[in-house]
């Protein structure tokens, strides 16, 4: 079984997209060689490991709270939830553009309630316009919500514990470094993908056309299989914030199998 420093290396990893540069800022310099690839809309992003050793004090920070005093016991089957929600604002607004399953989510301009009258005469006013994810990462709910529902399944701290959005580093973050960690941490654990459910409930733009590369993203980077994930989608009938255009949420549900002659920690 690997060890907790060699699991916090996957925090290590940096991003750039044609969208601009989605990194984590607490990581700076990378090795010459590329680690993994996400795909973003019709663009594909390439992932590299950063060349230094993990900070001693966030490598013991992460870990004291992912390595918990109780034992974590190895029963056959683990069941977890995860929920995320974030707002969606005017792109101008946010600065990002809307991630989706580590795909960037071209699209027409969309008519977004104005609830304060920020940019329109009135209240409640409608504004066409482009939109992004207002977040302290990249806002990518699905991915949050995987890996809070890992963490659940295994009885860790939730996602907003263990990377905090009040704290620099993870500003901007590309969430599928929260995603590799996640995958390292099951795996320390002895654990892998049973099945993952993902609903995710936003009114505008529509993403069908986008499952599928959301779908692969999750397989590669939890390292799983195309029958063991399933990603559905649905409005929320014009009702609430969802259905103003004024955030966008992602319920996950998935099983975790131990795996067979792992060795206990």
């Amino acid at each position: 079984m690997m060890t907790m420093t060699r699991c916090l290396l996957s925090l290590l990893a940096l991003s750039t997209g044609s969208a601009g540069p989605l990194i984590c800022n607490a990581f700076s310099t990378s090795l010459p060689y590329p680690v993994s690839a996400a795909v973003i809309g019709s663009t594909t992003r390439t992932s590299r490991l950063s060349s230094s050793a993990t900070d001693e004090a966030m490598e013991a920070e992460i870990s004291s709270l992912l390595r918990p005093s109780y034992k974590i016991e190895p029963i056959p089957l683990r069941i977890g939830h995860g929920f995320d929600i974030h707002k969606m604002v005017p792109l101008s607004e946010a600065g990002q553009p809307v991630v989706i399953g580590g795909v960037v989510i071209d699209h027409v301009d969309q008519k977004w309630t104005d609830k304060d009258g920020k940019y329109t005469d009135e209240p409640n006013s409608i504004f066409t316009t482009q939109l992004g994810v207002l977040a302290h990462s990249d806002g990518d709910v699905i991915y949050h919500s995987l890996v809070d529902a890992i963490f659940g399944a295994l009885t860790l701290p939730d996602i907003g514990q263990v990377f905090q959005d009040t704290d620099p580093r993870w500003k901007g973050c590309d969430s599928s470094k929260f995603m590799e960690h996640a995958y390292d941490v099951m795996k320390y654990y002895g654990y892998q993908i049973g099945n993952i459910d993902v609903t995710l409930i936003l009114e505008r733009p529509k993403v069908a056309g986008f499952k599928p590369a959301m779908k692969e993203n999750i397989v590669r980077l939890l390292h799983t299989t195309e029958g063991r994930v399933n990603i559905k989608a649905r409005t929320h009938e014009k009702v609430d914030s969802v259905g103003e255009l004024r955030s966008l949420s992602c319920h996950v549900v998935i099983t975790l199998e131990k795996v067979v002659g792992d060795n206990e920690e």
